[in-house]
């Protein structure tokens, strides 16, 4: 299609794009100061239209309810970890951890800037969505790596990508609630030697410091 024939955005739909992300802005910097303050559990949706000075139409133009807008508060915690997705390179396993790092480091800044008190309802709809959020970041990264490795037996895939994700985040909730002063890179350290024995031995590979024999009379133990 040549530059002339190429449509543009008319006027008026450029304007209500611009005001639908000012409010959108608006009610998520509202949030996110407000927890800064206090737990989240205790905010109601009348305290952030008034810190953002937006109407109660409003917000429920744009969320459903207040877990809704804390999702979208952090959602620029995926955008950071997808724009860090490593094109090539590194072990096969090291790529299907890649988004761990970026991840502890985002929200290491965030700690950084205040302490967030999410609560334990705060918590559980973040790492929720932010659970099933890998697990579609993940899912095809650990298809393309086990589909020609795995046997008929071995765990479903699915079931393997859950169990990256779910680990991902106990690290994660471990390493919040407790105000561990570990760096993110030790945290994802923690992260990465609870699971890359399994992702290892799943794909034929012996873990590191375990040779063959050490699988076979594990899998007996376990038998």
């Amino acid at each position: 299609m040549s530059p002339q024939n190429r449509k543009t955005p008319a006027p008026d739909v450029r304007k209500t794009d611009r005001r639908v992300t000012r409010t959108q802005r608006s009610l998520r910097d509202a949030l996110h100061s407000l927890i800064h303050e206090r737990d989240y559990d205790s905010i109601v949706i009348k305290e952030i239209l008034d810190r953002a000075n937006v109407g109660r139409s409003a917000f429920y133009m744009h969320f459903r309810d207040k877990d809704e807008l804390l999702v979208h508060t952090f959602h620029d915690i995926l955008g950071t970890v997808r724009s860090s997705r490593p094109a090539s390179g590194d072990s096969q396993h090291e790529r299907l951890l890649w988004f761990s790092l970026p991840i502890f480091e985002h929200l290491d800044r965030l700690r950084h800037i205040g302490e967030l008190k999410l609560g334990p309802k705060g918590r559980a709809v973040l790492h929720g969505h932010l659970q099933n959020a890998l697990a579609v970041l993940i899912t095809e990264d650990v298809e393309k790596h086990f589909h020609a490795n795995r046997k008929a037996d071995q765990i479903p895939l699915d079931l393997l990508v859950r169990y990256i994700d779910s680990t991902f985040i106990l690290v994660l909730n471990w390493w919040v609630e407790n105000k561990c002063p570990l760096p993110p890179k030790a945290v994802d350290g923690l992260f990465r030697s609870l699971v890359m024995p399994t992702l290892k031995e799943i794909s034929g590979l012996p873990p590191k410091g375990l040779g063959a024999t050490g699988i076979a009379s594990s899998a007996q133990r376990r038998r």
